[in-house]
């Protein structure tokens, strides 16, 4: 594409859209077409995830975030593709992202493209972390979805890193590679295929999805830099969301709760104080769903445990860390009480 000459989107779709009240249509730009591509059914694929075909046509509508986590996840399963997610956001061009993307594309910078995009990604895709953190010579780009009941998002993380890292090649250069790549879940089996993607040291079990860039590489002007089409892009995106219903006290508990796991044992008023309630409010609208704390607890735990025994290559000994636990013995516990068998039973079965 020759500088200054961005195609501009459909100015009317963008306008008349309705709400966002998940991720933007645009984050599945071609979607389709990449898991014919990988060898997957896609009516099947999109039917077991509850996404209809006909709104990925216009990219400023809006799809529920757990059906848009779970397509990957699906796609990823039913194609064989391990490493679906990574592939399809390596070929994600900034273009195809829709309004987010051209908030970054009409940037002057790519630096203030980077703190546009992270600025905004909340009107793109809700129930999400993103944040850009200063660490001296770099910037640390942080990325996480936190819906409650999203448990598989490997394949979500994997893309959307491929496509902030899409948006700098676009003006870097194909060969920029970021100092390191940061996932929060275990290491795949093909995890080699990550470095060479990003062309960098890639760690796995971490805290946050995270990418370090170094300042220096941000200082090239965008080439198709346009003030004036930047403001409608983010004044579009932002109405969008005028009409957005917040997430459940229980889905942000749930979130925190998660969050807190690697720790240890998560404790009710370090959750409260994270989520700007009293200990005594939480307690309340818990009671109010029928929850306790501590069933919260018991079954985001659970739930994470059986997500963690699908990825065979984590140890069991490992797992019980990622939930909390201070001992293995702990963990076999609880789940022998969540389902009978052992952990290691349980996933000779599945």
């Amino acid at each position: 594409m020759e500088s200054g000459a961005i195609k501009r989107p459909e100015m009317a779709a963008v306008l008349n859209a309705g709400c966002n009240h998940g991720v933007l249509a645009a984050a599945a730009s071609g979607l389709g077409e990449f898991i014919t591509e990988k060898g997957g059914d896609v009516d099947r694929i999109f039917g077991v995830s509850g996404i209809d075909p006909e709104q990925l046509a216009s990219p400023t509508l809006s799809l529920g975030l757990v059906n848009y986590c779970r397509v990957m996840e699906e796609a990823a399963r039913c194609s064989g593709f391990d490493n679906f997610g990574l592939h399809y956001g390596r070929q994600f061009k900034p273009q195809s992202l829709g309004l987010i993307g051209y908030v970054g594309l009409c940037s002057a910078t790519l630096e203030q493209a980077l703190h546009n995009v992270v600025n905004a990604f909340p009107w793109h895709q809700h129930d999400t972390l993103t944040r850009l953190t200063d660490k001296g010579d770099c910037w640390r780009l942080d990325y996480q979805v936190r819906h409650g009941a999203i448990l598989c998002r490997r394949q979500d993380a994997e893309l959307t890193m491929g496509m902030f890292m899409n948006l700098i090649r676009h003006v870097a250069g194909r060969h920029w590679a970021p100092r390191e790549v940061h996932f929060e879940h275990p290491r795949p089996e093909q995890w080699h295929e990550h470095c060479k993607v990003f062309d960098a040291p890639v760690w796995f079990e971490q805290p946050c999805n995270a990418m370090i860039i170094p300042k220096k590489d941000l200082a090239r002007a965008m080439p198709e830099s346009d003030p004036m089409l930047l403001l409608v892009m983010q004044d579009a995106i932002r109405r969008l969301n005028s009409a957005t219903p917040r997430q459940s006290v229980v889905d942000r508990a749930r979130s925190q709760v998660r969050l807190m796991l690697m720790q240890g044992e998560p404790a009710l008023p370090e959750v409260a104080e994270k989520m700007g309630m009293s200990s005594w409010s939480l307690q309340r609208r818990l009671r109010e769903e029928n929850l306790s704390f501590t069933a919260l607890v018991d079954k985001v735990r659970c739930e994470l445990a059986t997500s963690y025994l699908q990825q065979r290559q984590l140890p069991v000994s490992e797992m019980a860390l990622l939930l909390g636990y201070s001992e293995v013995s702990a963990f076999s516990r609880a789940f022998r009480r969540w389902f009978g068998v052992s952990p290691r039973q349980w996933r000779q079965a599945s």
